[in-house]
């Protein structure tokens, strides 16, 4: 799995946690399942898991943010009333929002202490794979997404056409899953997404015009011979966002809106037909939602305000890096007798060389 910084490719100046990922805040973990079967099946599940503790009873301060509303993200009526992350976060296809949310309702049922009842309204959300999937034939099933929660994991995460972003496509490109993470002092801040936005010629790799240097004259797009009915620039990105930073719910909205410079600096303009959704969680504050008949003052920190910079320079540099890692890690995948190819390494690297923006790789 070849990555920006294994190319030589430095975006931004904070530096990276040890995996580059999300991971790198800790208790953070990812899992995936992956699903191909025949010709026509390109899809999956991932599961983002804020911590390693009881995740349903022990949530953490959170919010969202929406670039372009085109999409779907459960959950978020109460996430915005409380500011408060119940659950994991798990992202498949746009008609798999269902069996998956119905999925993660189940393992909180399972995963509670005996005697207590479950209450639940999980976060779950979408990108579209029916280019390269047959996203009408329901595949993902509950059977995967306790899969992909089951293997969720610290360290290195898998990227590319993997999990939900199996079947996605990113400015042309193969898409799907990408992550990385930058140290901003003392706090850590983790980016995922999953990359399904974008057109060729706005595509821009710390500010290199990469999608001019490339076009589809040189690497196909996907109007080949079965031509998709959507628009150019259909497609969607969901960015999860983790910070061990103390931050109120406020402030992680404040995050949250932050990593849609990201989006915008890779190309993303949020076109009318694209659902670009951010979610931002902060785990500083734990254990403070856990109150009894003695103890209903909660205590919490909060980073200053003022303080905050760092930390919006961190996710915009995290969510630009994450966008390339998914497409760099992506293979040309062939689903439903269309082809997405990858972006061709040594073109970008040609690309970035002549505007002076890459290093010799390692």
């Amino acid at each position: 799995m070849t990555r920006a910084r294994d190319l030589g490719i430095h975006i931004g100046t904070l530096p990276p946690g040890p995996h580059d990922a999300i991971t790198d805040v800790a208790g953070v973990r990812v899992g995936h399942t992956t699903v191909i079967e025949g010709d026509d099946v390109r899809t999956g599940v991932t599961v983002v898991v804020p911590h390693d503790g009881n995740v349903w009873s022990d949530p953490f301060y959170a919010a969202y943010h929406r670039l372009n509303g085109n999409g779907e993200m459960t959950g978020l009526p109460w996430l915005e009333e409380v500011g408060l992350l119940h659950s994991p976060v798990a992202i498949t296809n746009t008609h798999s929002v269902g069996v998956v949310r119905d999925s993660m309702v189940a393992l909180e049922v399972a995963e509670l202490p005996e005697g207590v009842e479950a209450w639940a309204l999980p976060v779950v959300a979408e990108t579209w794979d029916g280019y390269l999937n047959d996203v009408d034939g329901f595949h993902v099933t509950a059977e995967h997404a306790r899969a992909a929660y089951a293997a969720a994991a610290g360290g290195p995460v898998e990227e590319g056409a993997v999990g939900g972003g199996t079947g996605m496509i990113c400015h042309d490109f193969k898409g799907g899953i990408g992550t990385a993470s930058r140290v901003a002092g003392d706090y850590t801040v983790g980016v995922l997404v999953q990359a399904n936005h974008g057109r060729r010629e706005r595509l821009s790799v710390d500010g290199v015009p990469v999608g001019l240097e490339i076009g589809v004259d040189v690497v196909p797009g996907t109007d080949g011979p079965i031509k998709s009915s959507l628009p150019p620039g259909s497609g969607s990105i969901i960015v999860v966002v983790a910070t061990d930073a103390p931050l109120l719910p406020l402030q992680c909205r404040r995050l949250a809106q932050r990593a849609t410079f990201g989006i915008a600096r890779t190309g993303g303009v949020g076109e009318n037909s694209s659902g670009d959704l951010v979610l931002a969680f902060a785990t500083g504050n734990q254990g403070f939602a856990r109150i009894d008949d003695e103890t209903t003052v909660a205590q919490v920190r909060t980073l200053a305000s003022a303080a905050m910079n760092p930390i919006f320079d961190a996710v915009i540099e995290a969510t630009e890096e994450a966008i390339l890692n998914s497409m760099l890690a992506a293979p040309t995948t062939t689903g439903r007798g269309r082809t997405v190819h990858a972006l061709p390494h040594d073109r970008l690297l040609a690309a970035m060389q002549k505007y002076g923006r890459a290093a010799t790789p390692p």
